[in-house]
């Protein structure tokens, strides 16, 4: 029992710790590093790194910039397009650091996992939000950014503290996320349809609105 109880911590940890770079990347390591300062937690040694004072003024400076930028509809939209070079490898290299000094086949294997549930959650944060943002009030695009700080800090400490639970959350986490992405795909398709039907509308009123006064000019006899 006491073995399962460690299986289950560890990967508790690794998958958690990818789950929450997918939403904040930034929040995720801070949390982390602070833990382990503080003593809150042992970080395995391949985690180690993130109590280092550098590491946390980082990863603290661009939690900030980040909780701002998120609030702003179509920044947060251009953010997590450039974050998805970042999360990703990001979330797996912290799962496979979770994994602590194993055999190099676990830590690689957790680190694909890790990297696909990162890169799961990132597309269906980015999704959403390129969604909310149709809608001309900030106020759920706040709420929703909101959200997403809470959940990081609160998943990441139900993986620490009760470890069996979190795995169980993510199972089904796991399963409403292949339900739910390709609604969001769909979704996502529809919003940039109507966007390039606009622009598209767009665009001969513009041509026409030049060529007219032209057109008129030419057939001016007045003109020469």
């Amino acid at each position: 029992m006491e073995q399962l109880d460690q299986i289950a911590a560890v990967l508790s940890l690794s998958m958690g710790a990818a789950w929450a770079s997918g939403l904040n990347l930034y929040a995720a390591i801070f949390m982390l590093g602070m833990m382990g300062v503080t003593g809150n937690m042992d970080l395995p040694p391949g985690l180690e790194v993130l109590q280092n004072p550098l590491v946390l003024f980082a990863a603290g400076t661009m939690y900030v910039v980040e909780f701002f930028a998120d609030k702003i509809p179509g920044v947060d939209t251009g953010w997590d397009v450039l974050h998805t070079f970042v999360r990703i490898p990001a979330g797996a290299m912290l799962a496979a650091g979770a994994v602590g000094n194993v055999d190099p086949a676990v830590a690689v294997a957790a680190g694909i996992l890790g990297g696909s549930l990162t890169a799961a959650t990132h597309a269906t944060k980015a999704g959403t939000r390129a969604i909310v943002n149709t809608s001309p009030e900030p106020f759920s695009n706040w709420g929703l950014s909101i959200s997403e700080d809470v959940a990081v800090f609160a998943g990441l400490w139900t993986s620490l503290n009760h470890p069996t639970l979190f795995v169980v959350l993510m199972l089904v986490f796991i399963v409403l996320l292949i339900w739910l992405l390709p609604k969001l795909w769909r979704g996502i398709k529809l919003v940039f349809g109507k966007i390039r039907g606009w622009l598209g509308g767009k665009k001969p009123e513009i041509q026409a609105s030049v060529e007219k006064p032209l057109e008129s000019r030419c057939k001016d006899p007045t003109i020469e």
